[in-house]
């Protein structure tokens, strides 16, 4: 089965002003490069599925957006789309997940992944032992934090390079330096 062709590049928060343009919450490192001027990015799901509407004639078509303009603000980015003109043609994309075809996505650094490839990985100890499986994860102000499912119930890791000290994407295994406890079966003593 073929990988996803598309990453989750943000998320329209709302609308900001009359001339059509919105705050973006920016899922991605890059949004300096993603939100350039002329860069395009579909309308999608929060899987990272296109979302496909139908045209007039009853066509298959995933919505397209394409960056006139765009700006640091507070915590997200203001951008202006060719396509947006007015305050409510802004406010029907409110909500919409953007996406970006991997193939126009930056190249990754030798120690980066993309977060949907953290889903499924297998969790192993430095020695080796299955811990068990990446479910989600979760951006919370003071880091990514991965929830594993493991034989004792659910945990909660930082993706800090002390504890998450390799990620093998091509093995699909993180390598969990368990000797902080976070492993330990749900804090029960024995």
């Amino acid at each position: 089965m073929p990988g996803p062709e598309y990453a989750i590049v943000g998320l329209i928060r709302k609308a900001q002003g009359i001339r059509g343009e919105v705050i973006v919450e920016p899922l991605t490192d890059k949004p300096d490069v993603i939100f350039a001027s002329g860069s395009r990015v579909f309308a999608g799901t929060s899987k990272g599925d296109p979302a496909v509407v139908h045209d007039v004639k009853g066509e298959e078509e995933i919505p397209t957006l394409t960056v006139a303009e765009s700006r640091p603000f507070k915590k997200g980015w203001i951008v202006h789309f060719e396509e947006l003109q007015d305050r409510d043609s802004a406010e029907l994309w409110r909500g919409r997940y953007l996406l970006a075809p991997f193939s126009e996505l930056p190249a990754l650094e030798e120690n980066e992944v993309y977060l949907h490839d953290l889903i499924g990985m297998k969790a192993v100890s430095i020695a080796g032992a299955e811990l068990g499986r990446v479910t989600t994860f979760y951006e919370l102000p003071q880091g990514l934090v991965l929830d594993i499912a493991t034989p004792a119930g659910s945990v909660m890791i930082p993706y800090r390079p002390e504890i998450v000290v390799r990620t093998d994407v091509h093995a699909r295994t993180i390598s969990i330096n368990d000797t902080f406890g976070f492993m330990d079966a749900s804090g029960a003593e024995e």
